[in-house]
């Protein structure tokens, strides 16, 4: 595993990782662990989680994670599309509800499941 210095807006972490790719999920999990509670409102629709995280990408985020193996601020730095990736992370959420239905587990809040410490809902729903 590779050290990664990354960076995305307020994000500037230092992580352990097997891939670039790896690192700037692991960058924004940290980010997006907020937004948990969206997953646990049975009133939002898949489509409506997708673009509450794509909004706040947008509001809090810079456009590009920047991923280097030197240090921070490097021109030379290795860059991902923060939408492809909150997009991956989106993915990977709802997989993970999927698994815990299919194998018939009792209900958890996500925030609980992914290690989280629960927040409370003061994020605004999407309009429908």
């Amino acid at each position: 595993m590779a050290k990664f210095y990354v960076q995305c807006g307020s994000i500037e972490v230092i992580i352990t990782a097997d891939s670039v790719e790896q690192a700037a999920l692991s960058a924004l999990d940290r980010s997006l662990q907020q937004h948990l509670w969206i997953y646990d409102d049975e009133g939002l629709s898949q489509e409506d989680r997708r673009l509450h995280l794509m909004l706040e990408a947008l509001l809090h985020l810079s456009p590009t994670i920047k991923i280097s193996e030197q240090g921070f601020d490097r021109n030379d730095a290795f860059q991902i599309g923060t939408p492809e990736t909150v997009e991956h992370w989106h993915q990977l959420m709802v997989g993970m509800n999927r698994l815990f239905v299919a194998a018939g587990l009792a209900p958890r809040p996500m925030a609980s499941i992914a290690g989280a410490k629960p927040t409370p809902n003061v994020s605004p729903r999407m309009p429908r």
